[in-house]
């Protein structure tokens, strides 16, 4: 009797544990942003469409032909690589989801995003600067002198 009571309040306790759990929210594609032409806009609710449907092969292709039209949007590479993951193909799926967030850098449902979580701490790659890195003492100072 008494193990039978141990182990319904071991049953209670792993219950209780996985209902406060907190769950994923599930991955849907994004609106693109405004301004973007509206044939992209069309291309993104497609593949929107087809993902919803779970016609991942097609979502892929009218996301790739909306990344393509509209290659500095963050929602687009974002997009293609919730396509490309469900498909399978992680490694190019990361690299859209570190493009999404280079284009969409103060975009939180992109860089919170379950999907970009496993492949956080990954440093992106930097644009490179027009002004020249170098030592600031080369410049001249007051009166022309170099400090």
């Amino acid at each position: 009797m008494k193990f039978l009571s141990i182990l319904g309040a071991v049953f209670i306790l792993v219950g209780a544990v996985a209902c406060f759990k907190s769950k994923e929210k599930p991955l849907v594609p994004l609106a693109l942003e405004s301004g973007v032409k509206p044939h992209v806009v069309m291309l993104t609710e497609q593949g929107t469409q087809a993902y919803q449907a779970k016609q991942f092969d097609e979502a892929k292709n009218y996301f790739s032909q909306a990344v393509e039209a509209a290659p500095q949007s963050g929602p687009a590479h974002y997009n293609y690589a919730l396509a490309l993951n469900a498909l399978g193909d992680s490694e190019q799926a990361r690299q859209q989801f570190m493009e999404a967030a280079n284009y969409a850098p103060g975009d939180k449902v992109i860089w919170d995003s379950p999907a970009l979580r496993p492949y956080g701490n990954v440093e992106a790659p930097k644009k490179k600067s027009p002004f020249p890195a170098g030592p600031s003492s080369t410049r001249p100072g007051v009166g022309g002198a170099p400090r």
